[in-house]
């Protein structure tokens, strides 16, 4: 098996998003972000199929909130906007990867990460 990354040619945003098996997750998937230039992971969240399109049409992630039912754009309120670098899809096609530029803080905690509780 290599370990090259696979380049999916798409030719509009709908057949990116189309591709995403919305079903093993009651029509979600979680999102994980990392930093793009050093892949440290800074949060996850969910989006639904109007987040991702949302997201890959502006540039600026955009998260579904399974407490509220609502979209939200992190760094709306903040102005710590999140800027799409690159996008993958994992092998199962049910999990998104997103590289990007961080605004400001990543957490609500004010920290660069939402990660930051190690367990010892």
């Amino acid at each position: 098996m290599s370990d090259k990354l696979k380049t999916i040619k798409i030719k509009n945003i709908s057949d990116f998003v189309q591709q995403v098996d919305w079903a093993k997750v009651h029509g979600l998937a979680p999102v994980i972000t990392q930093d793009y230039w050093s892949s440290r992971v800074l949060m996850l969240g969910y989006m639904n199929r109007e987040a991702l399109q949302k997201t890959l049409t502006e540039g600026k992630i955009t998260y579904y909130s399974r407490i509220r039912s609502v979209l939200w754009t992190k760094g709306e309120t903040s102005g710590n906007f999140q800027i799409v670098k690159k996008v993958f899809l994992d092998c199962d096609n049910d999990t998104i990867l997103i590289k990007i530029k961080q605004k400001g803080v990543v957490c609500h905690t004010g920290r660069k990460t939402c990660f930051y509780q190690e367990i010892n």
